[in-house]
């Protein structure tokens, strides 16, 4: 015989209880008898044959089930609600879009062109969320996605966007600038994309220098493009970036580019449709304005 899924209600308790740590406060916050909420919890116990909580007289801890279950409720939760939300955000007659992206492709790439999408498709809701994995898994709701290729989702297949091409940059008052300028790397700081470590010694073999540093491991590290940027404005040394990521940077002189060598293909980007999602037209507007989009400007890269 099987046995009755909890209620949403029930949930959204467990949750309040486990957030709180507490029976009488969790019951506050949801304006609920500290009995009916204390009945309520060992109901859902109950129905799941487990022990979520632990009671003291001090209060109430999570046991170790607990706490596995309501990392997944507090997240199935927040997903739920953001449909909701999603949903309740459309007019009426409006059609909505779910794009995933990757962060920095979001913010220095798609994100300033989005406005022509959405001039040619004004009754179209669009949802960013960005994904900084390169895994895909099947929960993820995307309508469409732009990442690299070797990003996993089994129901999608990539299709070629463009190839990055990448630039070595630093900030105008850097004291190395003109030694940079004139090939010479020998005494440049060098600053590292943590997930790229290899990308100052491909920099570097690609541009056939040979007044080169002795080791192009060495060097501050940073997680996330931005934060590389600013260490380079903040005069930190130089960084290889993407040149769709700095182009703004360049046009207002807050960054120049340290050494004329372009290094084309050093990553590929691609866009992802899920088979079922393909024949929907705001998915085929979107697939075909990204890829004229890529094709027009280049993408600081090769169109493919």
């Amino acid at each position: 015989m099987s046995r009755a899924l909890p209620s949403l209600r029930a949930l959204q308790m467990f949750s309040a209880v486990a957030r709180h740590q507490s029976l009488s406060q969790a019951a506050e916050a949801l304006c609920v008898t500290h009995s009916a909420l204390s009945q309520q919890m060992q109901k859902l116990e109950q129905q799941l044959g487990v022990t979520l909580l632990r009671r003291t007289t001090r209060g109430v801890s999570l046991t170790a089930v607990g706490e596995r279950f309501r990392a997944n409720v507090d997240g199935d939760l927040q997903q739920l609600n953001a449909h909701v939300m999603e949903l309740m955000s459309l007019r009426e007659g409006e059609a909505s879009l779910v794009v995933g992206v990757l962060p920095a492709l979001a913010d220095r790439w798609l994100l300033p062109r989005l406005p022509r999408f959405l001039a040619a498709w004004p009754q179209m809701a669009v949802t960013v969320r960005e994904f900084p994995n390169k895994l895909f898994a099947g929960e993820f709701r995307f309508d469409v996605a732009l990442h690299y290729p070797d990003a996993v989702w089994p129901q999608a297949q990539p299709q070629p966007l463009f190839d990055e091409s990448c630039i070595v940059v630093c900030s105008p008052q850097a004291a190395f600038a003109r030694a940079a300028a004139s090939g010479d790397f020998r005494r440049v700081p060098l600053l590292h994309l943590a997930n790229r470590p290899q990308a100052w010694a491909a920099w570097l073999e690609d541009s056939a220098l040979v007044r080169v540093p002795p080791n192009a491991l060495a060097g501050h590290r940073f997680d996330l493009f931005t934060t590389l940027v600013e260490a380079v404005r903040a005069g930190l040394g130089a960084a290889i970036v993407p040149t769709f990521f700095v182009r703004r940077e360049l046009e207002d002189g807050r960054l120049v580019q340290a050494h004329r060598h372009v290094q084309q293909n050093t990553q590929r980007y691609a866009v992802f449709v899920p088979a079922q999602r393909a024949a929907h037209d705001g998915v085929a507007a979107f697939v075909e304005w990204v890829r004229n989009e890529a094709r027009a400007e280049g993408a600081g890269g090769q169109a493919v």
